[in-house]
């Protein structure tokens, strides 16, 4: 029994509009819920010191390092090649100065030996000396 004779058969058809108004929803979701992640270099600001200079100098002793290895104590070449050698001459340097606690300044060529640079510190490390700081030049440009 066929009542509907005259009627051809309608085709199926997918309405698109509820189809577009939920992805638009998803997407509006996920846009507010993702969290963006920002891939840069470094930014450091670095601290600054408004201090008055100091009344009272430390003593210094100036420990320098060429790129050859080669060390100098207070602008006096030494023949030191290991830490405990480099530790005599940096007390020798330190011998006729009442203070008790130097600074040792470590200038270190800006090519020499990484090892060259941990002898020294381990040298002031054996002479007892706590204060140890390396000393560096500006590069000018800005």
């Amino acid at each position: 029994m066929n009542f509907r004779r005259g009627k051809g058969r309608d085709d199926p058809d997918i309405n698109l509009i509820p189809f577009i108004d939920v992805l638009l929803v998803i997407l509006i979701f996920l846009m507010v819920t993702t969290t963006y992640s920002k891939f840069t270099a470094l930014q450091i600001t670095l601290p600054t010191a408004d201090a008055e200079k100091a009344v009272e100098q430390p003593f210094e002793i100036n420990v320098a390092v060429d790129a050859q290895g080669r060390y100098a104590v207070n602008n006096a070449k030494v023949a030191a090649h290991n830490a405990a050698t480099l530790a005599d001459e940096m007390r020798l340097a330190a011998n006729g100065h009442s203070k008790t606690d130097p600074v040792v300044i470590i200038n270190a060529d800006a090519t020499a030996a990484h090892q060259s640079v941990i002898n020294v510190l381990e040298a002031a490390r054996l002479a007892g000396f706590e204060k140890v700081t390396f000393a560096a030049q500006t590069s000018g440009k800005k």
